[in-house]
């Protein structure tokens, strides 16, 4: 059948099936490739930004990994005028040379280990720790005091949070066995106190802890010291960064026992030290770790209104009575403990 047909005197033929006569075919493809064009710069807009925030998370836990610590600028002699010798010891595992110092006291068998926070080393000078060691060294105590990895002059380390940490301040704690401790105090600051409650998980030789400023590393107290300085959502923050970790710290927060810690009676006594105003571990934290202790001889105070590592500035004197008080009690715990074995 003919299709064609006369319109005022010529032929037309009829539009294709599927041709829209009211629009050019040019056009058409102009409007396919220009939405192509649209889905193209939004997905790569998209894929930018998501690049951009998981850099920038990125970049944090390397920064958090790779804390910036100052060099030593004194040493026991210089600033207390206490006699002391540099030391070299293994981490617990091997993994490492630790450097520190022994400051010897009168004979004595009884041995304060310190443990320094997180982007600080052995001097830790806000503390500050030298007037800590010329205490500790007027009580008779042997003191040591050494750099963990992150902190360490040369071959320095990545920071962990306290998994390769607790096997350092193993390696200090045999250490002061090795030289005669038969009373071995683990005086911890901050991170460097989360750290101590992990290494008391793995020993038998430490007789108490003084535990100031307790920071634990968890989930729940990265992201709150996250936002002291930059506002991101906790999810997928934390998700990410928990990915992160491993690749960037080659430790996994799940590999830092926080929940073990947190639920730990420990068999020696801790002096648990906290202010209200700690804006870096919530002295909560020190609260719940306290409230799981049941020898006789532990403690706790929280401190209204003090901040985090502040405190011994804040109230030296009822500071050092406080830990006075509790040292005394330490021979106690240990004779009790003694007879408690032997039942």
């Amino acid at each position: 059948m003919d299709l064609t047909h006369q319109r005022a005197g010529r032929t037309v033929s009829p539009t294709p099936l599927g041709r829209r006569t009211d629009q050019p075919p040019q056009l058409s493809l102009r409007i396919i490739r220009f939405k192509h064009i649209i889905v193209a710069l939004l997905l790569s807009v998209f894929f930018f930004l998501g690049f951009c925030f998981v850099s920038l998370h990125g970049y944090i836990t390397w920064v958090l990994s790779n804390p910036s610590v100052a060099p030593l600028y004194s040493n026991p002699k210089l600033a207390k005028g206490l006699d002391y010798e540099d030391i070299t010891f293994q981490s617990s595992d091997g993994s490492r040379r630790i450097q520190g110092w022994y400051i010897p006291g009168n004979h004595s068998t009884k041995t304060i280990v310190f443990s320094h926070g997180y982007g600080a080393n052995r001097e830790e000078s806000w503390i500050p720790m030298y007037d800590l060691a010329h205490y500790a060294h007027r009580l008779n105590f042997n003191v040591i005091m050494f750099d963990y990895g992150f902190a360490a002059q040369t071959n320095k380390d990545v920071a962990t949070g306290g998994k390769k940490e607790s096997r350092e301040l193993l390696g200090a704690v045999e250490l002061a066995k090795q030289r005669g401790a038969t009373e071995i105090v683990v005086w911890g600051f901050s991170m460097g106190a989360g750290t101590a409650l992990q290494t008391g998980l793995l020993t038998k030789d430490v007789d108490a802890m003084i535990l100031d400023s307790t920071f634990l590393l968890e989930p729940d107290t990265l992201y709150h010291n996250i936002r002291q300085n930059i506002d991101l959502p906790r999810h997928p923050s934390l998700e990410i960064m928990e990915l992160l970790f491993p690749v960037l710290n080659g430790t996994a927060l799940n590999q830092i026992p926080y929940n073990k810690v947190k639920a730990e009676d420990y068999p020696f006594p801790i002096l648990f030290i906290h202010g209200t105003e700690d804006d870096k571990a919530p002295y909560e934290i020190a609260e719940k770790l306290a409230a799981n202790q049941t020898n006789p001889y532990s403690d706790s105070w929280i401190v209204k209104d003090s901040h985090h590592e502040l405190i011994f500035r804040e109230h030296s004197r009822e500071y050092l009575r406080r830990v006075s008080a509790f040292l005394s009690n330490v021979p106690l715990a240990q004779a009790a403990k003694a007879e408690q074995q032997q039942k």
